[in-house]
């Protein structure tokens, strides 16, 4: 990145407003129009689409265009791009304070992991739809395969495997919370079996069986 590059976007990072618009892209599930940013900024609209502009000058966002399924004018679409992982490790400690802070050690992590979901804005899809779409965009590299999320990469994999009982429980809780998101009418239970493999860890979606009551 050139000097002038540098300096653009922090000039276009010295607004609150940008930030914070900055922060509930980097946070989506999926890509937002002006409207949806502001509705959960509770601004005019105008107003987003002036600092989606200057973000979108400064290259930290994209815009895309998206077809309508129906016969209809397309809709223009913003994506954050290259703050994912920052935002991601401080979502994190924040998750893993929460659940150190706890006197609740076993339920914790998974409780701080479904707080950071509801931290998000509302996914779309299906459950692994929405799980597949917010881990991409943590960086966890997934793979949505039937009933499983394939898990190739991990942010936070050197922590997981020392403390696997916090930082694996609080992704299962972030996944959980997810999947009850996308599917509030449907009782899906995640599980997460951790490092079936050196660089694979797998998040196994399911319908509960009759009776169980989660």
């Amino acid at each position: 990145m050139s000097e002038l590059e540098d300096a653009g976007r922090h000039a276009a990072l010295a607004s609150p407003v940008r930030q914070r618009v900055l922060d509930v892209l980097g946070d989506a599930a999926d890509a937002q129009t002006a409207q949806q940013l502001a509705g959960v900024l509770e601004l005019h609209v105008s107003t987003v689409r002036f600092h989606l502009e200057q973000l979108e000058e400064a290259g930290l966002v994209v815009r895309e265009t998206r077809h309508a399924a129906r016969r209809g004018r397309p809709s223009v679409v913003f994506r954050a791009l290259g703050l994912d992982a920052g935002r991601a490790r401080d979502r994190m400690i924040e998750a893993l304070a929460d659940a150190v802070a706890s006197p609740d050690r076993d339920s914790a992590p998974l409780v701080a992991g479904r707080r950071w979901a509801e931290q998000l804005p509302a996914p779309t899809g299906t459950a692994g739809e929405a799980i597949a779409a917010t881990f991409a965009r943590l960086g966890f590299a997934p793979e949505l395969a039937g009933d499983t999320v394939r898990l190739h990469a991990c942010p936070f994999r050197e922590a997981a495997r020392r403390h696997p009982d916090v930082v694996c429980r609080v992704h299962l809780g972030l996944a959980q919370g997810l999947a009850r998101r996308a599917a509030p009418a449907d009782d899906v239970l995640v599980g997460l079996q951790p490092f079936v493999e050196q660089e694979l860890c797998l998040l196994t979606l399911r319908a509960p069986e009759p009776g169980h009551d989660d």
